[in-house]
């Protein structure tokens, strides 16, 4: 009873709608943010975490709905058992669960979005470079390269770009949406129909598929993000796509793709099995290779020599007539102290003859932004050879997964996340 006056009370002081009834540590406000495309009346709400400080998103469903509809509740317990047992950086993060008995709602909270789906933010952002989708395709086949890794296999299923979600402020996606996601037992296929027509491989219609049926999907996501344009929206129904997709015609939008790099890597994913590459294979595309996202100086003719080693990323700014020459390697980490939150920098920086030293700075998630930083680590260390918004892509990533290092154990442990610019 006294919880249940405390929560009451919470609800009233903070403005919340409710307070999860197992801890009250997640309070939800009345604002959607999306709604589920299932059967179910589902939301997804935005919400607040006390104890980290943080938005969540509140994600709940209808028991009376669910329970009409068996197979939608196992794939709602689905979808949390398999978040709950994940942890990538490119995974979309799952926090709690709990079923709401007096109020008859299943509820689970994850990680927040507020830039929405991949689909949403690229129809309002409709001018995106090249190099900002080929950064989305690296995440998310990272995602994809983790999944279909796990013994057995993490099938998704339904892959599209309303089901990738969005940090604008980072360039950051996430896969999200794995409620008709299935593990491959062994080495027999799946055998169910399920998916999105526009996006599904032809040997889903079949009934004898396995994870590269998720790469079909990447492909056809890939295209959407390259035009814009919805896979087969010339068709009027799914008949209609089914005819298209298993007699192996494309879409009309595949050969709107301006780039034929972009054109022959979109076209490796939608190869027939076997002849389709595998996540880990498609990372190493020259595609996909790494570029730098700071816009090129006119007035300097800046240009970017880009190496293929893609454990590595590494990047070489010249000048036509002034080259500039790199006098030490620069190399940034992140970790975050998981019991204040705080992310801390290591700095390594090491010279031609072998000379390394290590720097510290603290980075203040609130109030800080990479570019201030860059821009103090320039002013502080003397550095001539690097431009702070070379430094700043660094310590964002450095910051990003960071960020991810706080679902393990422990604090400040080893530094595993490197991101290396020499």
């Amino acid at each position: 009873m006294f919880e249940k006056r405390r929560a009451e009370r919470a609800v009233v002081e903070n403005g919340y709608v409710e307070t999860d009834p197992v801890t009250g540590r997640y309070g939800r406000f009345d604002e959607v943010l999306g709604k589920g495309a299932t059967k179910t009346v589902s939301f997804s709400y935005r919400a607040f975490d006390e104890v980290n400080g943080t938005e969540v998103a509140w994600n709940q469903a209808m028991l009376c709905d669910m329970m009409r509809s068996p197979e939608v509740l196992e794939r709602m317990y689905s979808e949390v058992h398999l978040l709950s047992s994940l942890c990538h950086e490119s995974i979309i993060k799952f926090h709690s669960s709990w079923i709401d008995v007096e109020h008859r709602t299943f509820n689970f909270i994850t990680e927040l979005f507020a830039s929405g789906t991949l689909r949403q933010y690229r129809q309002r952002y409709q001018q995106v470079d090249i190099r900002a989708v080929k950064r989305w395709a690296r995440q998310i086949l990272e995602g994809l390269a983790y999944l279909h890794g796990h013994d057995p296999p993490v099938i998704h299923r339904d892959l599209k770009c309303d089901n990738i979600f969005v940090n604008g402020h980072l360039g950051q996606v996430k896969i999200g949406d794995l409620g008709l996601a299935a593990t491959l037992r062994g080495a027999q296929c799946k055998h169910s129909v399920i998916g999105t027509p526009e996006f599904m491989a032809p040997e889903l219609y079949e009934e004898e598929y396995n994870e590269l049926a998720d790469i079909y999907s990447f492909g056809m996501s890939v295209l959407e993000m390259l035009t814009s344009e919805y896979p087969y929206s010339e068709c009027s129904n799914p008949a209609q796509i089914y005819k298209k997709v298993t007699s192996g015609k494309l879409p009309h939008a595949f050969y709107c793709i301006q780039d034929p790099e972009a054109k022959r890597f979109v076209g490796r994913c939608l190869q027939k099995v076997p002849g389709r590459s595998s996540a880990k294979e498609l990372l190493l595309d020259p595609f996909l290779a790494f570029e730098d996202p700071a816009p090129k100086n006119p007035a300097n003719d800046v240009k970017n020599i880009v190496s293929g080693n893609h454990d590595s990323l590494q990047v070489t700014y010249h000048h036509d007539l002034d080259p500039v020459v790199r006098t030490t390697d620069m190399t940034i980490t992140g970790k975050m102290n998981t019991e204040d939150d705080a992310i801390y920098l290591k700095v390594q920086i090491a010279d031609n003859e072998g000379n390394a030293s290590n720097i510290y700075f603290h980075f203040d998630i609130v109030n800080d932004t990479p570019i201030d930083v860059a821009n103090e680590m320039v002013k502080e260390l003397d550095i001539t050879d690097r431009e702070p918004a070379e430094i700043a892509e660094m310590i964002a990533q450095a910051i990003s997964a960071a960020s991810m290092s706080g679902c393990k154990e422990g604090v400040l442990g080893d530094w595993p996340h490197v991101y290396n610019c020499g």
